[in-house]
């Protein structure tokens, strides 16, 4: 590597492994808080198994509610792992590498906490071993379980691959800084890493194969999510579209999360050298692109619902546009969809502060638009009854904070032991860039039989002889 390249990966390592090893107050003020909000959910969530679901909002007419919406919305910020690491990577799109990680992890994350949603809507704990022992798979929550379950495994198998590398530079740049526990756990994860080609080309094999499967087992899971309402005759989820309409809206408030982390990573850790003006811009034009077609799936939805007015579809739709649920309805539509894709549309506005603001207004409307497709359907009545009432106890109010409070905690704790930027890749890019630049006139030995080896030095593969 010349001395630039070698001044900019020692540059690299100062910044993302300092935090490793230095921890500020506002680290444990922060840890603290979100402590805080998941001990209030531990002690909901024990009031809930001791009164059982009477203790929350929902009764006969409306059997889901908080839970099941918490579910769908973070089932659907999961696929921004999905696409930006997978398929970026596929398609060798360079200026994803100091998002791989960060994406991987809110696949993670989110998962983690959307399993959980449905273990609440349950009530009693017994309940699970009973749906994996007796349930049918003719059910569509027995699919949801297996999708779940595989797309979590597969995403934790992904993220672990590539964390191998840097667990080996972690391994020896941190010996004598950190617990000798901790020490352990990062040669244990390491599996012997020394960058060697063998060693490379496994790793690579492995990530090829696990990019493969995790697309298509992303896609799977956000429209087995959506046939739970689908595959139901009540008004408003007799809908063919659901599969394909969840799984857009999934990329939406995907991308929409990973630059309100982007933003966040970059404020908190300084990071503005690698979660640059580029990265934002292109995501923004990831969020419309997604919004613009979440907002034709929307359109169509609605249009088809509306021409016909048949039945319980008039009287949901007269509730959802004029009745009690119209301000959910429209403020989430334009607050969630119309305002953001303006502002990301329009080059005036499309600055990185306004794209965390619409990044923000997207996941508090595609929320909305989860508890929307969840409450009234259920509230609507099958028999000539009066409307279902449903409203949120504090039990529910509190898991739902918890649930949202143990996606960050995740982030939290995972970024005091691991570097959120990917180091080995971002060296990987920076020598395919010197490689780039070479003269073409160069000698066959100067090519890549004479690059230095990736990931090979006496620190154990985190930097470049």
């Amino acid at each position: 590597m010349n001395v630039q390249a070698e001044a900019r990966s020692e540059r690299l390592e100062e910044r993302v492994y300092r935090p490793l090893t230095h921890t500020s107050r506002g680290w444990y003020l922060w840890l603290g808080l979100l402590a805080l909000l998941t001990t209030v959910g531990f002690f909901a969530y024990a009031t809930q198994l001791q009164k059982g679901l009477a203790s929350t909002g929902m009764r006969d007419t409306v059997i889901w509610g908080l839970y099941i919406s918490n579910f769908v919305f973070f089932s659907g910020v999961s696929m921004a792992g999905t696409f930006i690491s997978a398929i970026l990577r596929i398609t060798g799109a360079e200026w994803r590498r100091p998002l791989t990680r960060m994406s991987e992890l809110t696949t993670v994350s989110a998962l983690l906490m959307c399993g959980l949603m449905p273990m609440m809507d349950l009530g009693r704990p017994d309940r699970i071993w009973h749906l994996l022992r007796y349930g049918r798979l003719q059910s569509p929550v027995v699919w949801d379980i297996l999708a779940i379950t595989t797309y979590l495994t597969a995403s934790a198998i992904y993220l672990y691959l590539f964390l191998i590398p840097d667990s080996a530079a972690l391994r020896d740049r941190l010996g004598g800084k950190v617990s000798g526990l901790r020490h352990k756990v990062y040669t244990l994860l390491a599996l012997g890493w020394q960058g060697r080609p063998e060693q490379r080309r496994r790793l690579e094999r492995g990530a090829a194969v696990m990019m493969l499967l995790i697309i298509p087992i992303g896609v799977t899971v956000h429209s087995v999510v959506s046939w739970i309402f689908g595959m139901t005759y009540r008004a408003g989820w007799n809908s063919t579209i659901f599969a394909p309409y969840f799984a857009v809206g999934a990329l939406y408030s995907g991308v929409a999360m990973l630059i309100v982390l982007m933003f966040v990573f970059r404020r908190v850790y300084r990071l503005e050298e690698y979660f640059t003006e580029k990265h934002f811009r292109y995501l923004g034009y990831m969020l419309a692109a997604f919004g613009v077609l979440y907002l034709y799936f929307t359109f169509a939805e609605y249009l088809t619902v509306a021409y016909k007015l048949q039945g319980g579809e008039k009287l949901l739709l007269e509730e959802l546009l004029l009745g009690r649920y119209s301000l959910l309805v429209w403020g989430g539509f334009f607050g969630g969809q119309i305002l953001p894709i303006l502002l990301v549309a329009l080059p005036w506005t499309r600055t990185i502060p306004v794209l965390f603001a619409a990044s923000v207004l997207v996941n508090i409307g595609m929320w909305i638009k989860r508890f929307v497709i969840v409450v009234p359907s259920l509230s609507l009545p099958q028999l000539p009854y009066e409307w279902g009432v449903y409203t949120p106890t504090w039990v529910e109010m509190a898991i739902t904070a918890a649930s949202f409070g143990g996606f960050a905690l995740v982030f939290t704790l995972f970024t005091k032991l691991f570097p959120i930027i990917s180091v080995w890749e971002m060296k990987e890019g920076w020598e395919k860039e010197g490689l780039r630049a070479l003269p073409a006139t160069a000698p066959a030995t100067g090519g890549l039989a004479a690059r230095p080896a990736l990931l090979t030095s006496e620190s154990g593969g985190a930097s470049h002889e």
